[in-house]
């Protein structure tokens, strides 16, 4: 009778533990591909802003028509995100809406790629729509309603609260707000409609300071658009997604003055392997790491309307070109073990017996769940942290029918040292089980989950505690 009470305080800690887990990320994101998992983003500029990471994307909705246009983009209002890790993402909520900006048609739903930027400790949100068909009491007259305007709102600080500007940029017709500040404190700001355009900035931000530029020597076949701009060492490098075949693939120009005339150097990421057709990027460098943002349909594989933002690591060759980067599900950031871990965002698995899908088809962003159908299938999730070893026993949500087998779990390799053994048993239904690890770990750690059986396991997430 002690025995039994025993265990059933201890399987109620777990459970508590768990929740508590669950409770405390709140509006928190954790860090793996995609980055935001209740609602969907797209275009997403990251920046670093008061010693944090922000992330300004757009935010995709399902509308059945937008301007009469059925299954095309829609989008009202955005949020901003910020991290200091890279793995817990806070939405810092709602900061602007269609309804909010006066020149804005609010019928349009058509708040597309915004940029975001702090000069003098104010911080400047630039963002698209499409103009109501009126006459503005401003020097930009005349608006016709389809045209797309680009307009500024202001803040004291990144999470906003913002303020629009009452009239959009006077002389800037097009979408994709990019925004820029040189070393010398000059801002720029650039566009796309069918080409890239660039102009100077006044210094309140709001105003241009110079003639409109069409930016030089980029592919006049195929769309191209989304332009995004930064510096290194002295070159200043022009990303953009273009359809050079069937779908978007960011590519990059270089050049030693920020209006150019740019130089194509190449592709950064090809187009998406499930057709996905749209993507768009920023590039920004977070405590020595370079990291390029992007979107992708992951939570939407049949409608590509709807997208989800991603990260991963970029790099530079001796010659400071960019290395192609490959999407991951893993992402950036170190996953503390004290979270539970989507092993389903893996960094590698096996070639046979192992696959990722949906745990509820009519609910994504429930997230996905692992499934493992062949003997010694296994899977690797990159950068645990285990801190300072004082967790002591592993947990596992699975479903298992008629299954008598085991998974372990390692470290570094699929042969690696073994730290875990849980056996499983057959339920219809999913169940935690747990069992103790051989011996306490510190530090960061690859983990590798091995199968061994005949049948098949599913897998929701591992967690220690």
């Amino acid at each position: 009778m002690g025995a039994s009470k025993n265990l059933s305080s201890k399987s109620l800690i777990t459970k508590l533990f768990i929740l508590g887990l669950i409770l405390l990320q709140g509006n928190m994101a954790f860090g793996q591909n995609p980055l935001i998992r209740d609602q969907f983003t797209a275009d997403p500029t990251a920046r670093v802003m008061n010693g944090k990471i922000y992330v300004f994307p757009s935010h995709d909705i399902r509308c059945e028509s937008t301007q009469g246009r059925p299954d095309w983009f829609c989008m009202e209002d955005y949020h901003v995100f910020s991290s200091t890790n890279l793995t817990e993402w806070e939405d810092h909520g709602m900061i602007l809406s269609q309804y909010q900006v006066p020149w804005a048609d609010d019928e349009s739903y058509s708040m597309w790629a915004p940029d975001a930027i702090e000069k003098d400790g104010k911080f400047y949100f630039y963002f698209p729509s499409k103009a109501k068909n009126r006459n503005l009491e401003s020097d930009a007259p005349g608006v016709n309603g389809s045209s797309f305007k680009i307009g500024v709102a202001v803040a004291d600080q990144p999470e906003g609260p913002y303020t629009p500007e009452s009239s959009p940029i006077a002389d800037v017709n097009g979408i994709d707000p990019n925004v820029f500040i040189d070393k010398d404190g000059q801002a720029y700001l650039y566009w796309s409609q069918h080409h890239f355009f660039g102009a100077k900035l006044k210094p309140n931000m709001k105003e241009l300071d110079s003639e409109v530029f069409t930016l030089k020597d980029f592919p006049d076949k195929g769309l191209k658009e989304g332009p995004f701009i930064f510096e290194r060492e002295g070159t200043y490098y022009m990303t953009y997604p273009h359809v050079a075949n069937k779908t978007e693939r960011i590519e990059y120009a270089t050049a030693d003055n920020p209006l150019g005339p740019f130089e194509y150097q190449g592709v950064i990421m090809d187009e998406s392997p499930v057709g996905c057709w749209t993507n768009h990027q920023s590039i920004v460098q977070y405590e020595g790491q370079w990291l390029l943002f992007y979107h992708h349909n992951d939570y939407s594989p049949d409608f590509d309307k709807n997208r989800s933002i991603r990260a991963d690591s970029l790099f530079f060759d001796e010659n400071g070109k960019i290395k192609k980067v490959k999407p991951t599900l893993r992402g950036i950031g170190v996953s503390s073990v004290a979270s539970p871990i989507q092993i389903d965002r893996y960094s590698a698995k096996s070639e046979v017996g192992y696959d990722i899908s949906f745990i509820d088809e009519t609910n994504p962003f429930a997230g996905w769940k692992s499934t493992f159908s062949k003997d010694k299938a296994w899977v690797r999730y990159n950068q645990v942290d285990f801190d300072n070893g004082q967790f002591s026993k592993v947990n596992f949500r699975i479903k298992s029918k008629d299954n008598e087998g085991s998974l372990e779990v390692r470290l570094g390799s699929e042969k690696g040292e073994l730290i875990t053994v849980v056996d499983l048993k057959a339920t219809d239904d999913w169940v935690e089980l747990s069992s103790d690890m051989k011996s306490n770990k510190a530090g960061c750690q690859d983990l590798v989950v091995v199968y061994r059986g005949k049948k098949s396991v599913e897998v929701d997430w591992i967690s220690f505690q």
